[in-house]
C-alpha cells in the first residue's frame, strides 16, 4: 500500500531545484520529520546524480547502477530516522553516488559515524569524488 501511494506521486515532486524537490516531498507526505527535511535539505542531489538530479524517478550512474528515486530515499530515511540521531552509527551498503550516506551523515551529526560501502569499486570512487564536491568536511570526520 505504502509503495503504491509512493508510486502514484513520484511525478508530483520532481522540482528544478533541491530545495524545491525536498519541499514537494514534504508537502506530498513522504517527508514527515524536520530531521529528514533539513538533512536532505544539507546535501543537494545535482552532486550525486549525474542527470534530472531533480527529477522523482531513478537515475543511471553506470555499471549498472542507478541512484534511487528522491521520494524512495526521503522514505527510508523517514524509516530509518530514530537510528539516525546525532551520535549514532550507520552503516550503507551498496553506497552507489553516495548521495543517501551524506544525507545520513548529515543526520548523525559530526558525533556520529556512517560507513558506505559498494562492491564496485568504480562506484566507490564515484561516492567519494561525489561527497568532495560540497559535503567534503563529511569526510573529515
Amino acid at each position: 500500500v505504502v509503495v503504491d501511494a509512493l508510486r502514484g506521486m513520484a511525478w508530483r515532486c520532481s522540482a528544478s531545484g533541491n530545495a524545491d524537490l525536498v519541499r514537494n516531498l514534504r508537502k506530498a507526505g513522504v517527508i514527515h520529520t524536520d530531521h529528514v527535511e533539513q538533512a536532505m535539505l544539507k546535501v543537494d542531489r545535482s552532486n550525486y546524480a549525474p542527470q534530472n538530479p531533480y527529477t522523482d524517478a531513478p537515475q543511471p550512474l553506470g555499471h549498472q547502477a542507478t541512484i534511487s528515486a528522491p521520494h524512495m530515499h526521503a522514505h527510508a530515511l523517514e524509516l530509518l530516522a530514530n537510528h539516525l540521531q546525532p551520535g549514532m552509527r550507520a552503516l550503507d551498503v551498496g553506497c552507489g553516488s553516495g548521495y543517501l550516506a551524506a544525507v545520513m551523515a548529515r543526520m548523525v551529526g559530526i558525533e556520529g559515524q556512517v560507513v558506505a560501502i559498494d562492491y564496485l569499486s568504480p562506484l566507490v570512487a564515484l561516492s567519494l569524488e561525489n561527497v568532495r564536491k560540497e559535503d567534503a568536511a563529511l569526510l573529515d570526520n
